[in-house]
């Protein structure tokens, strides 16, 4: 099941690839610093999870006032082998996927993102599409602030009246508001804070209840420290963690990014 799941992602990677093959950048770099930058790029991740990977094509949107981009990410790859977590989880298979198409308006600053992260440990997980939008740079700080509504899905899920769903079902609605902050240290090194509040909005009372690691919400937090090698490179420190997970108990990784 899992060997297959990972031929499936794989495939789909390429396939997003070569569907998009025609690619609006030009040889200008982009700044690999703002959140809202679209360009084709590769990454790689060194975890306490395993190995992550990374691919991204920008594409021609038609539209000269729009840039695009697919982005996805493989998660968790090697981990028993490779990674420090102890959880019991972990293991030499892949941990979870994600998949995101974004959109920027250059006119306005305005992104947009479709967003699908999947388990594939305990077969759960959620769609969602969020819109950002650039604020005035404050000094060397630049916020982007985010919201947006999705759905979580399962297979074999437990109902509220005990009994298991048969196949893949839909649990319940959500929504999401967070915001991305960046903080330029110098022109090379810099931060980022990116906190996410997810609850749920709509649903079976087990997941309006504890659909969001046992609780009827949750806040998560993601720390980044990155420097800037040259025009093409960069390598970001990143912890995340939730307001249940402390953050030494949080997934920690150390990622190299390339762009195109």
């Amino acid at each position: 099941m899992k060997r297959r799941a990972l031929k499936l992602i794989v495939i789909f990677g390429l396939c997003i690839i070569s569907s998009n093959a025609k690619d609006n950048s030009t040889k200008e770099m982009q700044d690999m610093s703002d959140p809202l930058a679209v360009y084709t790029q590769a990454g790689f991740g060194i975890t306490s999870r395993g190995i992550n990977l990374k691919i991204g094509q920008a594409y021609d949107t038609g539209n000269p006032n729009t840039i695009a981009m697919n982005l996805l990410e493989i998660k968790g790859m090697l981990g028993d082998s490779l990674g420090w977590e102890d959880d019991g989880i972990v293991s030499n298979s892949i941990d979870s996927f994600r998949y995101r198409n974004f959109s920027v308006d250059i006119t306005n600053g305005r992104g947009s993102q479709l967003d699908i992260i999947y388990n594939l440990h305990n077969e759960t997980g959620n769609i969602s599409y969020s819109f950002l939008q650039a604020l005035p740079k404050f000094g060397n700080l630049n916020l982007y602030p985010l919201a947006g509504l999705g759905v979580a899905f399962a297979n074999n899920a437990l109902q509220d009246d005990g009994t298991t769903d048969s196949g893949y079902s839909i649990p319940g609605v959500l929504g999401v508001v967070g915001v991305y902050a960046k903080y330029a240290i110098t022109d090379k090194l810099w931060v980022n804070y990116n906190p996410l509040w997810s609850v749920g909005i709509a649903g079976s009372d087990l997941f309006m209840d504890y659909g969001f690691e046992g609780d009827s919400s949750v806040l998560a937090h993601e720390f980044a420290l990155a420097y800037q090698i040259n025009s093409r490179m960069n390598i970001k420190y990143f912890a995340n963690w939730t307001e249940n997970v402390d953050f030494q108990d949080g997934d920690h990784r150390i990622e190299f990014n390339y762009q195109f």
